[in-house]
């Protein structure tokens, strides 16, 4: 009980963080939005989807893709408070030590829902539109909270290990971004050279992208079933990564962050 307490405490100190330094939300919403619209009218217009408008394809993948960057506020604000000595003010508090990561991570749940509501607004007028039923396209939403929610917690791990956010920043970024790129997130994968195409197809970033996709009706139902298991089955296989990305990470950061304090 007093790991909840404490938990929900940490929660709401980070996101009135988060409300008196509006700069970060800001600029975490500004990019996807750029690559909404430079995606959408520079690239869409030379990238044809058969049987699906391009605006339609590349909002899946951007939602993955901004979900999957703003999990790095998560490790980047541990290391920030690590540096700056916040943590030393934690340690002489009555409170349960697991709480600070918890609460963390749950921040940023709220950080996402923000980000997601903006995204979607600004897919809408840019012509996307969600065509499957209200309970799927709510299931593709969880689905995308979950994913980014797992993902917190790996970069509250490198957040914790690095100890430095400008170390971190760059650490990240270049483990995500082509992580996000070898997948099926702006363009289909089937022209891909094949060991490319292989990491692609088993890559947890594009069985999202694809279940996203399916849950918002935004896919051919006339094309071919994709070749891999992963993208056959895109919603268990991207379930199974978010369990094993939380059974591994969970114990790793709380004692990562345990052994912190007592260092």
């Amino acid at each position: 009980m007093s790991v909840a307490r404490d938990s929900l405490i940490i929660t709401k100190r980070n996101l009135i963080k988060l409300k008196r330094v509006p700069d970060l939300l800001f600029f975490a919403t500004l990019s996807p939005i750029m690559f909404v619209l430079l995606f959408a009218y520079v690239f869409g217009s030379a990238i044809d989807i058969p049987g699906v408008d391009y605006k339609s394809f590349l909002m899946g993948g951007i939602f993955v893709q901004t979900m999957i960057f703003g999990a790095t506020i998560t490790g980047s604000s541990l290391a920030e408070d690590l540096q700056k000595g916040v943590m030393d003010r934690f340690r002489s508090l009555p409170m349960a030590r697991s709480a600070v990561v918890i609460g963390r991570t749950a921040a940023d749940v709220g950080n996402n829902i923000v980000t997601i509501t903006i995204m979607s607004i600004t897919g809408l007028i840019v012509g996307w539109r969600i065509t499957s039923s209200f309970f799927e396209a709510l299931a593709g939403y969880v689905l995308l909270l979950l994913f980014a929610y797992s993902i917190s917690w790996v970069m509250a791990y490198m957040g914790l290990l690095v100890r430095s956010p400008e170390l971190f920043n760059n650490a990240s970024f270049i483990v995500i971004f082509p992580l996000t790129f070898i997948a099926n997130t702006f363009v289909p994968i089937d022209n891909f050279p094949t060991v490319l195409k292989v990491i692609a197809e088993w890559n947890p970033i594009s069985s999202t992208v694809q279940a996203v996709r399916e849950l918002f009706g935004n896919t051919n139902p006339l094309a071919p079933a994709p070749d891999a298991w992963p993208l056959q089955n895109p919603i268990l296989y991207t379930l199974i990564w978010v369990v094993l990305f939380l059974v591994i990470f969970v114990p790793l950061s709380v004692r990562k962050y345990e052994k912190t304090l007592t260092a």
